[in-house]
């Protein structure tokens, strides 16, 4: 690894900024420069790519980023209390960090990096998911090639998650439609200051040129949410809102009515949202 010249520990930082997390921002601090440039690494080569992080905090994994050889970062945080520990990290890699204050639900990225883009991101818990459905609504292909994102672990088993076991629902569903995904590392609680109730896993996320299968993604939002916000219903109960013929609608696409939605794949709820959008 590279290394940001003059910086101290995190720890000092912290200290040295009064920079006490919030649980309130969903703020969990990962202090140990190992294991950021651990996390850093995990997203490819950094090399020819801008990078987008969320949620910095005092910069444990910004300055992993730029330590991995990121062209250009833009990170984003809400907590204005940070800004004086990231100018510091932007000081000692001058034209390379861009940081800004605000909602990263809100930023025009493409106003600040240029393609290749990864984004990288501890996330804060509390809009993790929020988050990477945006990052998966934006149109297809999108301005980023991959998201190196960290969960929960238990959310990032529902992003990996197979049909007919526990974890699987809409959230996978969504992001295997568009992207190769994968567990690539994970932590236990006391890797983070303060330390979570839960462990915590990173996920790849690659883009696809194009979704597996053929379908309208607000379409099939809709029917994935309507299924799964009843999962142990068979669907002709659960779809039912989506009108009188949804049994035939079932049968025509392979799905039988007295289904689950947790025992239905990929490929025939992209399907069912095309008969729905041609209903």
């Amino acid at each position: 690894m590279g290394t940001i010249d003059g910086l101290p520990p995190l720890r000092e930082v912290i200290r040295a900024h009064d920079l006490v997390a919030k649980r309130q921002l969903g703020q969990n601090f990962l202090l140990d420069l190992n294991l950021t440039a651990k996390i850093a690494r995990s997203a490819g080569d950094l090399s020819g790519c801008d990078v987008l992080e969320v949620g910095p905090g005092p910069g444990g994994l910004t300055r992993g980023l730029l330590a991995e050889g990121a062209r250009r970062v833009l990170a984003v945080e809400k907590d204005a209390r940070c800004l004086p520990a990231l100018e510091e990290i932007a000081a000692s890699a001058p034209g390379r960090l861009k940081v800004m204050i605000g909602d990263a639900l809100e930023v025009d990225v493409l106003s600040y990096l240029t393609p290749p883009i990864k984004v990288v991101a501890n996330l804060p818990y509390n809009v993790g998911t929020e988050l990477l459905i945006r990052w998966l609504s934006v149109p297809w292909p999108p301005y980023w090639t991959s998201l190196t994102l960290m969960f929960q672990k238990e959310v990032a088993e529902r992003i990996v998650a197979k049909p007919r076991t526990d974890h699987f629902g809409r959230l996978a569903l969504l992001a295997q439609w568009r992207c190769n995904v994968a567990i690539v590392m994970t932590l236990p609680p006391e890797a983070f200051t303060p330390a979570p109730k839960v462990h915590s896993a990173v996920v790849q996320l690659t883009a696809l040129p194009c979704p597996r299968f053929p379908c309208d993604f607000g379409v099939l939002q809709r029917v994935t949410a309507m299924a799964f916000n009843q999962r142990r219903k068979m669907l002709r109960s659960s779809l039912k809102g989506m009108g009188p013929g949804i049994e035939a609608m079932l049968e025509s696409v392979g799905i039988p009515p007295t289904a689950r939605a947790e025992e239905i794949g990929l490929e025939h709820f992209c399907a069912l949202a095309r008969a729905v959008q041609a209903a």
